[in-house]
């Protein structure tokens, strides 16, 4: 192993692995923090998918040095601290604190910090988030119902959440190069920094940064940064290039889509699925509280719907109608028991003859995952950017595209099944 990852969701771990696999390194994703002898032979990178976004800091801090750990034990030569591609955190964290144990657990003098990734429309400029071009605050992210974004500049969201000083590398430094920003985190090094925010709105900006971070012990961002790190092994021939796939053979099976993220993306996926005809159902939630449907009614009208098709059970709802569960259940309460039902539909149709299965949303694919007992993935064909098809490599055999709530296209949950044969 030469990189090892710790990502702060499932989806956000299986957007990084599939970053890495693009690049050439051969990779695994394990769920939780992995065991001390994980069996990580033949793989040039492992990703740990943690469950830390939205919980306590400490909780999140403790179980990525438990990652890191183990990573580290292991011969990882560098580590990657994966964050979503918007910041999502609130001033308490989550991604300040773990990224500042993690320096203090490498040694590292100074680490970046860069969610940016253009090609889902992501960038940074003078130290600001845009989704498109709409600053973070004045994006859908606001209303996000566990992670509210109202400040557009990462330099002062991430100075909220850790004690140590935060810098910026803008622009006009990034678009010069490797050897610029190279020179700029020898800089800011110099003058205290611990923390740069990089701007980047192209690719080569993310090549760059990462190539500058060759001898960093510890990079921190979106996925898009990992553009430039593969490169650095091979330079240094510690690996081989690894080709990547475009098709997957997957088991043979029925189709389930579980939609349980409230993002504009995801919500415009749901429009359109159902505008091409694919059987739906809505879940409520005080149908759920009110224990008026649970799984075994999904589960059967699941499996009363033409195995021609995928069948879609969702939950995603517009902000202002989260925000009134929300206040009718309490935040944690509405989400876990959305969760739950999704999971425990999931796992009973997966065990009656459902293969092939999507699950949109960070928070709904780590408990989707869970209940199937899945604790490691190898990464397949890219659907579309951040987001692959994955075989589970251990349990029943099942073919799974883990999507954040963000990615996407608005056809997704229709054109994913022509990637597999």
């Amino acid at each position: 192993m030469l990189l090892g990852c710790i990502a702060d969701d499932l989806t956000g771990a299986t957007d990084l692995a599939l970053m890495l696999t693009r690049a050439g390194m051969r990779t695994v994703q394990v769920m939780g923090v992995p065991a001390a002898n994980a069996d990580f032979d033949g793989f040039d990178a492992v990703v740990v998918a943690l469950k830390s976004r939205t919980n306590p800091a400490a909780e999140a801090v403790a179980w990525s040095l438990a990652s890191a750990d183990v990573l580290l034990a292991r011969g990882a030569k560098q580590l990657f601290f994966k964050y979503c591609s918007t910041f999502d955190s609130t001033d308490q964290g989550n991604i300040g604190p773990v990224a500042e144990a993690l320096l203090a657990k490498t040694g590292a003098e100074i680490a970046l910090a860069c969610p940016a990734f253009p090609a889902n429309k992501r960038t940074v400029y003078l130290g600001n988030l845009f989704v498109g071009e709409q600053p973070l605050a004045e994006s859908p992210m606001k209303d996000h119902p566990l992670t509210p974004m109202r400040d557009s500049n990462l330099v002062r969201v991430l100075q909220r959440q850790t004690k140590l000083p935060v810098g910026v590398i803008p622009h006009a430094v990034v678009d010069q190069g490797a050897a610029a920003i190279e020179g700029a985190f020898k800089g800011a090094a110099l003058i205290g920094k611990r923390f740069v925010v990089v701007d980047a709105i192209a690719d080569r900006h993310l090549i760059d940064m990462g190539r500058a971070a060759a001898s960093h012990k510890l990079i921190t961002g979106g996925s898009g940064v990992a553009m430039g790190l593969p490169a650095n092994f091979l330079a240094q021939s510690l690996m081989k290039a690894a080709g990547s796939a475009t098709r997957m053979a997957a088991p043979n099976g029925r189709q389930l889509i579980i939609a349980g993220s409230c993002s504009e993306a995801t919500r415009g996926q749901v429009k359109a699925a159902i505008a091409a005809g694919i059987p739906v159902h809505e879940v409520d939630a005080r149908a759920v509280a009110a224990k008026k449907l649970g799984p075994a009614d999904l589960v059967s009208w699941a499996k009363k719907q033409p195995a021609s098709a995928p069948v879609l059970i969702y939950s995603s709802a517009e902000p202002a109608r989260v925000a009134e569960v929300q206040r009718e259940f309490g935040r944690d309460t509405a989400g876990s028991m959305i969760e739950a039902l999704l999971a425990a539909t999931a796992k009973a149709l997966c065990a009656d003859g459902f293969t092939r299965v999507i699950v949109a949303g960070g928070e709904t694919s780590g408990a989707v995952v869970a209940a199937l007992g899945v604790t490691a993935i190898e990464i397949g064909p890219e659907i579309a950017p951040g987001v692959p098809w994955t075989l589970a490599r251990d349990g029943r055999p099942l073919a799974l595209a883990l999507k954040s709530g963000n990615f996407g296209g608005s056809d997704f949950f229709l054109s994913a099944w022509s990637h597999l044969v």
